[in-house]
């Protein structure tokens, strides 16, 4: 894999804060200035699912995320993004096959029990839900009470999620 020279990973980072200033048409902008065979390397993957998540363009978002698993296999958040990409387009079940798949392989990453709760708490799996957010809560439980709090996707964990935060 390439690696990025400066100008390339300026652009980048150009595109990252064009989306967290909310102008995604800067952003991508910036990411088309990057040079076509870098458009597959790992950084740029993930700049781009943000511009994509940014649109609420889940179908791109799988792509991306898919290309990202190709590339770095390695890192969680391709994993995770394509997962949170199907969830949003109703293919819950197979968002948490392919997470729950690589769960043991990032136990670091407290995101991944988690989304594992929000699906299975969406599938109607309770009880393995509440059994994944405390796994979460062990990981990073602030990073974990402060999504859940406004989550929608646990809502029909809400009492259990009240429990597992007092502990």
């Amino acid at each position: 894999m390439r690696t990025l020279k400066p100008a390339d990973r300026h652009h980048l980072r150009a595109a990252e804060g064009w989306l967290e200033l909310g102008n995604p048409a800067e952003a991508r902008a910036e990411l088309e200035l990057i040079p076509k065979n870098l458009l597959k390397h790992p950084d740029v993957l993930e700049v781009s699912w943000l511009l994509f998540a940014h649109e609420q363009n889940w179908p791109a978002c799988v792509k991306a995320a898919d290309l990202l698993v190709q590339q770095a296999p390695d890192r969680p958040g391709g994993w995770i993004h394509r997962s949170f990409a199907l969830h949003e387009l109703e293919r819950t079940e197979e968002a948490f096959n392919l997470l729950y798949h690589v769960r043991d392989s990032f136990p670091d990453q407290w995101v991944i029990p988690y989304n594992l709760a929000c699906y299975l708490a969406q599938m109607g799996r309770i009880h393995e839900a509440a059994e994944e957010l405390a796994s979460a809560l062990e990981v990073d439980s602030n990073a974990v009470k402060n999504a859940a709090s406004v989550d929608p996707d646990l809502e029909p964990l809400r009492a259990q999620l009240e429990k597992l935060s007092k502990k």
